[in-house]
């Protein structure tokens, strides 16, 4: 299955729940798209296996400086789930339905 589409998400983290939305566009196993909260968007690039989709964006971190959030999710035609590592921060769970 092609990942493609974009997918409205909730990130779990210890400083409460962050939304967004997600758009995917796979050819072949190259996955790019963008990432997009009310604080702005970032474009991405990262592999897709299947329904397996990982890739990373640096979003300002709480603290000062940048952060690395990477992703690792299973994308279906309808939900999206999985894990986002958040730099030294820990692992937070992801989830979200296609728009």
């Amino acid at each position: 299955m092609a990942i493609n589409g974009t997918y409205n998400v909730t990130i779990d983290t210890p400083m409460g729940a962050q939304t967004g939305n997600v758009s995917f566009k796979c050819d072949g196993s190259t996955l790019s798209g963008s990432y997009q909260t009310s604080r702005g968007s970032q474009n991405f690039t990262g592999i897709a296996e299947g329904d397996k989709a990982k890739w990373s964006i640096s979003v300002p971190s709480p603290m000062g400086g940048q952060i690395n959030l990477s992703f690792d999710c299973k994308v279906t035609d309808s939900d999206l789930t999985g894990s986002v590592q958040l730099g030294q921060f820990g692992t937070a769970p992801i989830k979200g339905k296609k728009a």
